[in-house]
């Protein structure tokens, strides 16, 4: 016997209208590319959506084209998101700070028919114009008087929808239809492309708004810092429509001072991002002198991800800013949340020291999200907070395949995604991530965890970012040397930061050499280039 309940397919369209008849007079604030404010509504923002799918449609994008965009996080972003993915056709979100031969080969593997970006990206455009056939129309995010003419022929956003109906009815389609595509930063081999559906969406969109996940509501306002180029800002584009949030977009304004200046003028209560970006506002308000209680006084809390959470950047926020932080984790393979770390009962009586170990953890899994970790041979781990091995998930809004791709190699036999990650679940449902497979360094057969050899560094209070690669050594084959780059106007000693490391980590993790250098490599989102200094210190060689 079936329910007797209706069945509506899920539309990412639903999500706007929701927003717009629900929260209509809700803000969606952004600092634009030429450093000018620009607020309007869901309302407003509705509008527009409607006129740009219907000047899509107008203009030849059929359910399925692929078209991209190269673009910050900012107010016209969100309308071709929605646009888009409305009229069934599929967004294709680009990184700009790939290099143009690989952004020109995404296009031509995706396929894409038109391509929206932010004038900042114009030589982008301009430069791999010619390497892009399928291109039918380049299209600047500005108005008439800001479009960067060049090399290749360029059309304005504002005139392209100017003369086109605010009003539209929304089709109706299978909710397995695919309304995002996002490529991996193919660290090994060509980038692999994760194509996203409406119902993914929606269920990771609804998942995400439970309190022990992000759990945003419309009383909140929210810096989406993680770009909307990466997994739609960790969904943020779509559990804010959901939920009637203010959203707040930085556009280019990534670095501390005026993400200081934003969260206080538009009043943020929650944030999201990657360490780097945390640690640039926490360097901002210390230059600022003075008390570090109250200075962000309407933020209550920070979700942190992407790459591990540093103990020291935890203790600062929350010891000198009163500000919690949240660790989650998740990839561009899992939409991306698939854990987030929020308390049990119990937590409350545990000591300071004992709290901090478990909100370094990260995180347990949402429902939806099912882990399991396996040794080298496939064979099923314990959940008992010891044992290490390969972490493979599955769930709703997980990929299934990679796009225009038949080889299944990073999938199991029985439906499960290897993540590449190597991690231990404890008893209590908490992921440990130790390393990602191809950083963990092996010497002597044994395994070295590097994200913990560099949080343990990062807790030197000299020490702004640091990096643990392996180098070859004769007799051990591989050993871990660290790069650190020191806080500014700091010169960190070695033998302190040897100190931290081994109050946190077995003794024989510790790294055989010290580097320093003025800056890390930093990818477009925030993580560590490991991959740049691995080519760098190739041919540095340990001999004992």
């Amino acid at each position: 016997m079936q329910g007797l309940m209706m069945h509506q397919q899920l539309m990412i369209s639903d999500l706007l209208e929701h927003a717009s008849l629900n929260h209509g007079t809700r803000e969606i604030y952004s600092r634009e590319t030429d450093g000018s404010d620009h607020t309007y509504t869901w309302a407003d923002c509705a509008k527009r959506v409607k006129k740009l799918a219907n000047a899509l449609l107008a203009a030849g994008v059929k359910p399925g084209d692929r078209v991209a965009t190269i673009a910050w996080n900012n107010y016209r972003h969100i309308e071709i998101y929605y646009a888009v993915s409305g009229i069934g056709a599929v967004v294709h979100t680009i990184n700009p700070r790939l290099d143009p031969k690989q952004i020109a080969w995404m296009i031509g593997h995706a396929e894409d028919s038109f391509m929206f970006f932010d004038t900042t990206f114009a030589p982008i455009v301009h430069g791999i114009g010619a390497m892009c056939p399928s291109i039918k129309g380049w299209i600047s995010m500005c108005d008439e008087e800001h479009v960067p003419h060049g090399d290749t022929h360029v059309a304005c956003y504002e005139e392209f929808i100017a003369n086109y109906s605010d009003t539209i009815e929304w089709p109706r389609f299978d909710e397995n239809t695919a309304c995002t595509l996002c490529y991996t930063s193919g660290t090994t081999g060509d980038p692999k492309g994760v194509l996203y559906s409406h119902r993914s969406t929606i269920l990771h969109a609804w998942a995400s708004c439970a309190k022990d996940v992000v759990g945003i509501s419309a009383v909140d306002s929210v810096l989406a810092v993680v770009p909307m180029f990466h997994i739609s800002a960790w969904g943020l584009v779509y559990s804010s429509a959901m939920m009637g949030s203010k959203m707040v977009m930085p556009g280019p304004s990534l670095d501390g001072k005026s993400l200081v200046d934003i969260i206080r003028k538009q009043e943020v209560t929650y944030m999201m991002g990657v360490p780097t970006i945390w640690m640039g506002i926490l360097n901002e308000l210390r230059a600022e002198g003075g008390d570090m209680a109250g200075k962000l006084p309407t933020v209550k809390a920070a979700l942190v991800g992407g790459s591990a959470l540093p103990e020291v950047l935890l203790r600062a926020y929350e010891e000198e800013l009163g500000i919690p932080m949240q660790q989650g984790w998740g990839m561009t393979e899992t939409s991306p949340l698939g854990a987030t770390n929020s308390p049990l009962p119990g937590h409350e009586k545990l000591s300071r020291d004992e709290l901090v170990d478990i909100k370094l953890l990260a995180g347990r899994a949402i429902f939806g999200i099912e882990m399991r970790i396996v040794d080298d041979e496939g064979e099923l781990l314990p959940r008992d907070g010891k044992a290490t091995g390969h972490l493979h998930v599955r769930g709703p809004w997980v990929a299934n395949q990679y796009y225009k791709k038949e080889d299944r190699s990073d999938f199991t036999k029985d439906g499960w995604f290897m993540t590449g990650d190597v991690a231990a679940l404890h008893p209590s449902g908490h992921l440990e991530i130790t390393d990602r497979s191809k950083d963990v360094i092996k010497s002597g057969g044994e395994w070295i965890s590097s994200i913990e050899v560099e949080n343990a560094a990062m807790n030197h209070p000299d020490v702004a970012m640091a990096a643990c690669i392996g180098a070859h050594h004769e007799k051990w084959q591989e050993r871990p040397i660290l790069i650190v780059q020191p806080m500014p106007g700091k010169t960190p000693d070695k033998d302190e930061i040897k100190a931290e490391i081994t109050d946190k980590c077995a003794k024989w993790w510790l790294p055989d050499e010290i580097f320093f250098k003025d800056a890390l490599p930093i990818g477009a989102t925030g993580k560590v280039l490991k991959k740049d200094l691995k080519e760098e210190y190739k041919n540095f060689s340990l001999t004992n």
